[in-house]
Formats: C-alpha cells, sequence, structure tokens
C-alpha cells in the first residue's frame, strides 16, 4: 500500500505511462489483487516515482477510469453531428453508449466500481461524473436543441435520456453483468440499438 504524504495527484513527465501502466494491472488483477509493484512494473517506473504521482492505489485507479470514461465520452461527442436527424443521432449516440459498457475495459470498470463501493463510496460516483453522467447531460441538451427545431416533442430532456440508455442496454447489459453471455456482437448491438431508436421516436418523435 502506497503510504501518502498528501492527497494531490502530481502530473509530470511520466504521469501517461503511469496511468497506461496501471490501467493494464487494474484489468488484469482487478482493484484488490493489483499490487503496487507490478503496477510500477509494467509502467516500467521505480516504486518512488509512482508514489510520487499517486499517493495512493485507490487515487490511481479512479484516475484510470475517469480518464478513459472522459476518453470515451469527448470521442463520442467529437463525433456525432447534432444537427442531423434524430434517428441518425440516437443510433450514432446508442452504439458508442453500447460499445463501450459491454467492452472488456466497460464491465471491469463497473464490476469493480460496485466490489469497491461500501469501503470507497466516491469511486462509483466518481465513475458515474466522468462517463455516463456526463452523457446524460450532453444528450439532454441534444434533446432541448431538437425539440427546439421541432424534430422531438419531451417535457423532461434528462427523464428521456435516461430512458435512452435503459432501452439501448434492454437484453444485453443483465445478461452481460450475470454471466449469461460473455461479449455482444456487433450485430446484436446494431440490433437492440435499431429497436431502442425506434421505440424512443415512437413516444417523442413528431
Amino acid at each position: 500500500m502506497i503510504h501518502p504524504t498528501n492527497n494531490a495527484i502530481h502530473r509530470g513527465r511520466k504521469y501517461a505511462q503511469v496511468l497506461a501502466g496501471a490501467q493494464q494491472v487494474f484489468m488484469a488483477d482487478g482493484f484488490e489483487g493489483a499490487s503496487v509493484d507490478e503496477i510500477a512494473r509494467v509502467a516500467e517506473v521505480s516504486k518512488a516515482t509512482l508514489y510520487k504521482y499517486f499517493p495512493d492505489k485507490k487515487m490511481l485507479f479512479m484516475e484510470v477510469a475517469n480518464s478513459e470514461c472522459q476518453r470515451q465520452a469527448a470521442e463520442a461527442l467529437a463525433k456525432i453531428d447534432r444537427s442531423a436527424p434524430p434517428r441518425d443521432v440516437l443510433g450514432q449516440t446508442g452504439r458508442h453508449f453500447v460499445g463501450f459498457i459491454s467492452s472488456k475495459f466497460g464491465q471491469q470498470i463497473f464490476r469493480i466500481c460496485v466490489t469497491e463501493s461500501d469501503r470507497f463510496p466516491e469511486l462509483g460516483r466518481r465513475f458515474y461524473d466522468s462517463g455516463p453522467g456526463l452523457m446524460r447531460v450532453e444528450i439532454a441538451a441534444y434533446f432541448a436543441q431538437a425539440c427546439a427545431r421541432g424534430e422531438l416533442v419531451i417535457e423532461d430532456h434528462l427523464m428521456a435520456a435516461d430512458q435512452f440508455g435503459e432501452l439501448c442496454k434492454a437484453g444485453l447489459w443483465m445478461r452481460l453483468m450475470f454471466g449469461v453471455i460473455k461479449e455482444v456482437t456487433r450485430v446484436e448491438i446494431d440490433r437492440v440499438v435499431d429497436q431502442a431508436v425506434d421505440t424512443f421516436l415512437a413516444r417523442y418523435g413528431t
């Protein structure tokens, strides 16, 4: 266990290198199984360097989860043309969302956050805020724009964003989490998302 001298994250020359090594180890061994020695070895830095960047393992894990979720959200938002018809925007958004949460990384981050939620409740909150929560707010903002253009009719934009997210997970997420299936194919994602879009537009489309 790293013994912190303070709670600040130091961002320097080897910050990205440490983060990449930590991500690899956390995804292979989980939070509890990941050792500081192994993280330092994979990141190709000394333990002293690791201590310098991150005061404890919990903070390092949170930074790994946050950085990846932010990267995924930013990538999705950059690719989506919000001026396109709602069917296109929703289809793109849903495919990226389901692709991420059903990926090995997405599943492991979720499971680790749930497993550690009793000891470190802020883990789940920060994970949610950096990824799912951010996308929720952005989708709600898009709904407001689409409503202003007369393309959708929605009173509660955040509720509609939650509903769309749940529709996109239908038949996939629970089976993944309980180990009924090990992975989701692109064909399955397309099928579920296309039906989610159809259902959503039947309720909110003009």
